[in-house]
């Protein structure tokens, strides 16, 4: 009689279209991996806070330049265990839903890597601009609204405080030894609607603890947590393609996050066995 009940619940459960992922009634802490085309909509724009002039030699000029970048997959302990993201954040806490289907986490910048798609040009020659997290970042606060069982909608300011190393493409004759330029930047983008939804593949395609590079040093650094049963930048009413391996996303669902001369524009991470899907 008990088997024949648990296998009612189970037939019941599929009629209504539900799976065991669907019926969470809260967000477990975790990572979300991103990635970062290189389109050139992700820029850093110098024209409200120059370089000031002499920073690359004497000679130069004050920059006021826009920078456009692209990711630069990160480097881990495991290589391609982030499957080519260069964007970590963690949700620091689990997010239970209240009656209202509202909850709350905290959310926090672990790993960023990015380049210039092309190098700025200076008195003092050609530089490679890399961007990367300066030191321990700032929290701030997410809320993430269910509206329906698949998912729903999220919220969340984000405070990025980074490091921009200039690398010269080709060092000076008269100085072997040409070392980097850094600058460091603080940025504020401001919240807006997000759609998430529960990960549509299964437990296994699940990235499990990962030891990245956070500091921009390409040497994996710090041990985080793996990901968990919240895909950011997933719609749940997304129509999905099947592969070898399971269920793979037929486009990609680009977000923009836009503040005073930056801007940033992304990719959720994209499962091993599917190809890098089209933008939406």
């Amino acid at each position: 009689m008990r088997n024949r009940g648990i296998l009612t619940v189970l037939v019941l459960s599929l009629l209504l279209g539900l799976s065991p992922l669907a019926a969470d009634s809260v967000i477990r802490r975790g990572i979300d991996i991103f990635t970062t085309p290189a389109d050139g909509r992700t820029y850093y724009d110098f024209a409200r806070n120059p370089i000031p002039a002499g920073f690359f030699c004497k000679r130069s000029k004050a920059f006021t330049g826009r920078v456009v970048l692209k990711g630069l997959p990160l480097t881990t302990e495991t290589p391609g265990q982030l499957w080519g993201a260069d964007t970590v954040v963690e949700r620091l806490d689990d997010a239970a839903f209240d009656a209202n289907g509202t909850a709350v986490t905290r959310l926090q910048f672990r790993a960023l890597s990015l380049v210039s798609i092309d190098p700025i040009r200076t008195a003092c020659g050609a530089f490679h601009v890399y961007v990367s997290l300066g030191g321990r970042q700032r929290v701030t606060t997410m809320s993430i609204y269910r509206t329906k069982e698949g998912g729903g909608s999220f919220s969340v300011p984000l405070a990025i405080d980074a490091r921009l190393s200039f690398i010269p493409v080709k060092k000076p004759a008269k100085n072997k030894s040409a070392r980097k330029l850094e600058l460091t930047g603080t940025v504020n983008f401001p919240a807006h609607p997000i759609s998430w939804s529960f990960p549509f593949e299964t437990r296994t395609q699940r990235i499990g603890s990962v030891r990245v590079d956070t500091n921009g040093d390409l040497t994996p650094d710090t041990l985080l947590p793996g990901t968990s049963n919240f895909s950011p930048g997933v719609s749940p009413d997304r129509p999905l393609n099947k592969s070898w391996w399971g269920e793979c996303p037929s486009c990609c669902e680009m977000e923009c996050h836009t503040s005073d001369g930056e801007q940033h524009c992304y990719c959720a991470g994209v499962p091993p066995g599917c190809l890098m899907p089209p933008i939406c």
